[in-house]
Protein backbone atom coordinates (compact mmCIF):
# COMPACT_ATOMS: atom_id res chain seq x y z
CA UNK A 1 0.00 0.00 0.00
CA UNK A 2 1.29 3.49 -1.43
CA UNK A 3 1.26 5.86 1.67
CA UNK A 4 1.20 9.66 0.53
CA UNK A 5 3.73 11.28 3.07
CA UNK A 6 4.27 14.28 0.76
CA UNK A 7 0.47 15.44 0.98
CA UNK A 8 0.19 14.37 4.66
CA UNK A 9 3.45 16.71 5.10
CA UNK A 10 1.93 19.75 3.67
CA UNK A 11 -1.31 19.42 5.80
CA UNK A 12 0.52 19.04 8.81
CA UNK A 13 2.50 22.71 7.99
CA UNK A 14 -0.75 24.15 7.59
CA UNK A 15 -1.98 22.67 11.14
CA UNK A 16 0.92 23.51 12.68
CA UNK A 17 1.34 27.36 11.76
CA UNK A 18 -2.42 27.98 11.20
CA UNK A 19 -5.08 26.38 13.34
CA UNK A 20 -6.18 27.27 16.15
CA UNK A 21 -6.61 24.38 18.90
CA UNK A 22 -10.18 24.37 19.88
CA UNK A 23 -11.15 23.42 23.23
CA UNK A 24 -11.18 19.84 24.43
CA UNK A 25 -12.69 17.56 27.22
CA UNK A 26 -12.07 14.20 28.54
CA UNK A 27 -14.92 11.62 27.15
CA UNK A 28 -15.26 13.75 23.76
CA UNK A 29 -14.95 11.92 20.51
CA UNK A 30 -13.13 13.88 17.53
CA UNK A 31 -12.18 14.20 14.26
CA UNK A 32 -8.26 14.30 14.57
CA UNK A 33 -6.03 15.09 11.81
CA UNK A 34 -3.96 11.90 12.87
CA UNK A 35 -1.99 11.77 9.05
CA UNK A 36 -0.05 9.34 7.18
CA UNK A 37 1.93 7.79 9.51
CA UNK A 38 4.72 4.94 9.80
CA UNK A 39 4.16 0.46 9.05
CA UNK A 40 1.35 -0.24 11.25
CA UNK A 41 0.94 2.73 12.80
CA UNK A 42 -3.17 4.24 12.69
CA UNK A 43 -3.36 6.66 9.58
CA UNK A 44 -6.22 8.93 9.05
CA UNK A 45 -8.22 8.68 5.97
CA UNK A 46 -8.94 11.36 3.05
CA UNK A 47 -8.54 14.81 2.47
CA UNK A 48 -7.90 15.75 6.02
CA UNK A 49 -6.06 12.78 6.85
CA UNK A 50 -8.68 12.32 9.91
CA UNK A 51 -9.93 9.50 11.80
CA UNK A 52 -11.97 9.20 15.13
CA UNK A 53 -10.36 9.53 18.22
CA UNK A 54 -12.00 9.45 21.88
CA UNK A 55 -10.04 12.03 24.20
CA UNK A 56 -8.85 9.37 27.12
CA UNK A 57 -6.45 12.15 29.68
CA UNK A 58 -5.84 16.22 28.90
CA UNK A 59 -2.68 17.29 29.97
CA UNK A 60 -3.16 20.94 29.63
CA UNK A 61 -4.83 22.85 26.96
CA UNK A 62 -2.48 22.11 24.00
CA UNK A 63 -1.95 18.21 24.29
CA UNK A 64 -4.06 14.76 25.52
CA UNK A 65 -3.84 11.46 25.15
CA UNK A 66 -6.78 9.60 23.25
CA UNK A 67 -7.14 6.19 21.72
CA UNK A 68 -8.30 5.61 17.40
CA UNK A 69 -11.46 4.73 17.14
CA UNK A 70 -13.05 2.38 13.90
CA UNK A 71 -16.33 2.97 12.41
CA UNK A 72 -16.92 -1.20 13.04
CA UNK A 73 -18.05 -4.03 15.66
CA UNK A 74 -14.59 -5.26 16.72
CA UNK A 75 -14.00 -7.64 19.05
CA UNK A 76 -10.27 -9.09 20.24
CA UNK A 77 -7.88 -8.39 23.13
CA UNK A 78 -6.80 -5.15 21.90
CA UNK A 79 -10.42 -3.53 20.49
CA UNK A 80 -12.88 -2.18 22.83
CA UNK A 81 -16.67 -2.28 21.58
CA UNK A 82 -18.12 1.18 22.72
CA UNK A 83 -21.66 0.80 20.78
CA UNK A 84 -23.58 3.24 18.74
CA UNK A 85 -21.84 6.56 18.76
CA UNK A 86 -23.50 9.07 16.11
CA UNK A 87 -25.39 6.41 15.01
CA UNK A 88 -22.99 4.25 13.78
CA UNK A 89 -21.02 1.24 15.64
CA UNK A 90 -17.53 1.96 17.22
CA UNK A 91 -14.66 0.24 18.87
CA UNK A 92 -11.40 1.59 20.23
CA UNK A 93 -8.63 0.38 18.84
CA UNK A 94 -6.72 -0.02 22.15
CA UNK A 95 -2.99 -0.72 20.52
CA UNK A 96 -3.40 2.56 18.58
CA UNK A 97 -3.11 4.84 22.02
CA UNK A 98 -1.49 7.88 21.68
CA UNK A 99 -0.09 11.85 22.91
CA UNK A 100 -2.03 14.54 20.29
CA UNK A 101 -1.72 18.10 20.06
CA UNK A 102 -5.20 20.02 19.82
CA UNK A 103 -4.30 21.54 16.88
CA UNK A 104 -4.96 18.28 14.97
CA UNK A 105 -8.56 18.41 15.96
CA UNK A 106 -11.08 19.41 13.29
CA UNK A 107 -14.73 18.94 14.47
CA UNK A 108 -16.74 17.10 17.63
CA UNK A 109 -18.21 13.90 17.17
CA UNK A 110 -20.13 13.20 20.53
CA UNK A 111 -18.96 12.95 24.62
CA UNK A 112 -19.07 9.00 25.38
CA UNK A 113 -21.26 8.34 28.76
CA UNK A 114 -19.58 8.21 32.11
CA UNK A 115 -20.20 4.17 32.18
CA UNK A 116 -19.14 3.60 28.87
CA UNK A 117 -15.71 5.73 29.60
CA UNK A 118 -14.90 4.18 32.47
CA UNK A 119 -15.15 0.58 30.53
CA UNK A 120 -13.01 2.21 27.87
CA UNK A 121 -10.56 3.54 30.52
CA UNK A 122 -10.61 0.15 32.61
CA UNK A 123 -9.84 -1.79 29.97
CA UNK A 124 -7.02 0.43 28.42
CA UNK A 125 -5.20 0.29 31.92
CA UNK A 126 -5.18 -3.36 32.11
CA UNK A 127 -4.08 -3.29 28.36
CA UNK A 128 -1.03 -0.95 28.80
CA UNK A 129 -0.52 -1.90 32.98
CA UNK A 130 -1.44 -5.31 33.17
CA UNK A 131 -3.64 -5.64 35.99
CA UNK A 132 -1.18 -4.24 37.90
CA UNK A 133 -3.03 -1.03 39.53
CA UNK A 134 -6.03 -3.28 40.03
CA UNK A 135 -3.86 -5.67 42.39
CA UNK A 136 -2.19 -2.94 43.78
CA UNK A 137 -5.91 -1.27 44.96
CA UNK A 138 -7.07 -4.88 46.26
CA UNK A 139 -3.60 -5.48 48.32
CA UNK A 140 -1.80 -7.67 46.16
CA UNK A 141 1.20 -6.86 43.97
CA UNK A 142 3.29 -4.77 46.69
CA UNK A 143 6.95 -5.13 46.87
CA UNK A 144 8.19 -5.93 50.14
CA UNK A 145 11.78 -4.54 50.74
Amino acid sequence: MQKDFDSWNSKKKRLHHHHKAPFYHEREIWWCALGTNVGFEQDGTGKQFDRPIVIIRGFNKDTFFCVGLTGKKRTGHYYHFLGSVDGREVSANLSQVRLVDARRLIRKIATLDEKRFAELREKLQDILFGNSLSRRKAGRGRSHK
